[in-house]
């Protein structure tokens, strides 16, 4: 089975300090590295202050990496979320991931955590794992 590792040009950019791939495909796998809300098209600029801002932000950069590989949300098989303040974001993520994700008879696995820190102090970052046939 080959692997294959993909940088995506138009997703935003890994920052200085951290080395990975956007996403790596095996057979037809794809592991999609964790996205924070950082602007694809400004990059360095600050974070928006709201979750569901944010949560739209990070998949965006979701959605240019699967276009770059061929992919799409209706391959997801399981996502992981992470948000910073559970209580308070919680209930406003799910509104927006619900848009992404609309079909009940599709919807992937996912869990969704509390931590206490993320990059850039984001309030949310999501990775996924998606799967296509052929």
């Amino acid at each position: 089975m080959t692997k294959q590792h993909y940088h995506v040009p138009t997703a935003a950019p890994a920052p200085p300090t951290a080395w990975y791939s956007h996403c790596v495909k095996v057979g037809n796998w794809l592991y999609v590295t964790g996205q924070i809300p950082a602007d694809p098209d400004n990059p360095d600029a600050p974070l928006p202050a709201d979750i569901a801002e944010q949560t739209e932000l990070s998949f965006r950069n979701l959605e240019r990496i699967l276009t770059h590989v061929g992919y799409d949300l209706t391959d997801t098989v399981f996502a992981r979320v992470y948000l910073t303040d559970f209580e308070r974001d919680y209930p406003r993520f799910n509104e927006v991931y619900r848009r992404y994700y609309p079909d009940d008879a599709t919807l992937p696995g996912r869990t969704t955590v509390g931590v206490s820190k993320l990059a850039r102090d984001a309030l949310v970052e999501i990775d996924l794992v998606l799967y296509r046939e052929g």
